[in-house]
């Protein structure tokens, strides 16, 4: 063999000796790191494995943004009773609970163990608003009773009575224990797109005796026929009211309405001093009573009136006479005398009332001479925190007689929190029978305070025991007769409530 090919022979076999390996050898070679071809493959199949490994991982707990904890319901804020919702009576049978602000309409099976929200007996709005008469309250005010259902009916009864031992100090004071209060029951029930409503009212007062209770500066009204009651006030008749009234709904927001009584309230004044929320616990009459609400016991009234939202307007004719002294009895007269009343409720926790009222010889011992009346009033209640309950009266009245103007004011609050209330009262009055029939005016004064402490004893029954202490004001002309400027008084009761 030449050299030549040797020589070339040589070069061949170092040329493949040294020649760059295929890539499929590098990738078995230990140790190598070079970059791979075949790396998305790899990759996808890393991601398979991952994927493999989260899906046997146990789940991690859930965060609040992944998977919120369940949770008790959550309520939706009620309606304040500062704007109750008027129910759209076209869809509402008026003779039955109906849903209100905060409350729900309880099953008639329930029989009145639950609060059953109503609408007026006298219009399509909260039957809270009603009190003594055809008279209105705040929407907010307290509301007592025990209801339940009967047939068609719907059936309330609520009261309270009081016994009383009374120290009035001074020579025309006296002391004296006695009983007092009232006892109520009503019946309602859907008639046409409105409601029919009879209402019963009696009091135990007339077991007093004619004289009635001492109470200094307080008139009015006769003891026997011949004498006027002065420093004591009157028992009220047996018979509060015996009254009906029926409803007609106008459109959503108003209705047109009659009532009549037997006895019965006129439209005139505030509500009688019982139902007023800001007094009501105090077993005292106001000295202001026959300037302001001695109406509330007339023997005949016919009212007739309106409302139209948050107002009312009524007209009444009614027996003008006082009741006389046969406290037992069920009197009759003409219906005489005119009373005319505007009321207006601009919030829930107010109620505004203006009056006039003609009275045809009315005081038994004055007769042939007639009276004319005027009283404004401010009545509010409203719902604290904590569970405190606040109520107030502002009230003013008038008497022109005979050319003679008397005024009478009074202010009046309660406060209450679970078991008990204090209440207190503060009145000036220009009286001219404290020392004749037809003597000089007087301004006189009175401020009272009081307290009282409720025991639960059944679901709808409480027993109460109270007291207050009264100071009395008048001028120097006033002052030899009662031996001091300022006589005083207190009275201590305990008291029986259906509630």
């Amino acid at each position: 063999m030449s050299l030549s090919l040797r020589l070339l022979i040589a070069a061949s076999a170092l040329s493949l000796a040294i020649a760059p390996t295929p890539a499929i050898a590098q990738m078995n070679m230990p140790g190598m790191k070079m970059p791979m071809k075949a790396k998305p493959a790899v990759a996808k199949k890393r991601a398979a494995k991952k994927a493999a490994r989260k899906k046997a991982k146990p789940a991690r707990p859930a965060t609040v943004r992944e998977a919120p904890v369940a949770r008790k319901p959550m309520t939706m804020p009620m309606p304040s009773p500062a704007a109750p919702p008027v129910p759209d009576m076209k869809h509402m049978d008026r003779g039955t609970a109906a849903p209100a602000a905060g409350a729900m309409a309880m099953p008639a099976s329930d029989h009145g163990a639950h609060e059953m929200a109503m609408t007026g007996a006298l219009g399509p709005y909260p039957m809270e608003r009603e009190s003594s008469g055809t008279a209105w309250q705040p929407d907010s005010s307290e509301h007592l009773g025990s209801m339940t259902m009967s047939g068609g009916w719907t059936l309330m009864a609520h009261g309270v009575v009081n016994l009383t031992y009374d120290h009035q100090s001074g020579p025309r004071g006296a002391d004296m224990a006695f009983p007092s209060g009232m006892l109520m029951g009503m019946a309602r029930r859907p008639v046409g797109n409105g409601t029919l409503q009879l209402r019963a009212s009696i009091s135990p007062d007339p077991i007093m005796g004619r004289r009635g209770y001492p109470l200094l500066l307080a008139s009015g009204e006769t003891a026997d026929g011949v004498r006027p009651l002065v420093d004591r006030q009157h028992p009220h008749d047996f018979f509060m009211e015996l009254s009906a009234s029926v409803s007609q709904n106008i459109g959503r927001n108003g209705s047109l309405f009659l009532y009549a009584g037997l006895p019965g309230e006129p439209a005139f004044g505030p509500p009688a001093f019982m139902h007023r929320e800001a007094i009501a616990d105090s077993p005292e009459a106001p000295i202001s009573h026959h300037w302001l609400d001695s109406t509330h016991i007339s023997f005949g009234v016919v009212t007739a009136g309106l409302t139209f939202g948050r107002t009312k307007i009524e007209v009444s004719r009614f027996n003008g006479r006082e009741p006389d002294q046969h406290r037992w009895d069920i009197e009759t007269g003409r219906l005489d005398s005119t009373a005319v009343r505007l009321s207006w409720n601009p919030t829930a926790e107010l109620a505004l009332q203006g009056s006039w009222a003609y009275f045809k010889d009315p005081e038994q011992l004055e007769p042939g001479v007639d009276q004319k009346s005027l009283s404004a009033s401010l009545l509010y209640a409203r719902e604290l925190a904590g569970g405190w309950k606040l109520a107030g009266t502002l009230a003013w009245g008038r008497k022109t007689a005979e050319h003679h103007k008397d005024d009478a004011f009074a202010a009046e609050a309660s406060l209450k929190h679970r078991a008990w209330t204090l209440f207190g009262r503060g009145e000036i009055v220009e009286n001219r029978e404290l020392t004749s029939l037809h003597g000089p005016s007087y301004r006189v004064g009175k401020l009272s305070l009081g307290a009282v402490r409720d025991f639960r004893v059944a679901e709808h029954l409480s027993l109460g025991a109270g007291g207050l202490f009264a100071v009395n004001f008048m001028p120097d002309a006033l002052a030899p007769l009662y031996e001091g400027h300022n006589p005083k008084a207190a009275m201590g009761f305990v008291r029986l409530k259906l509630d």
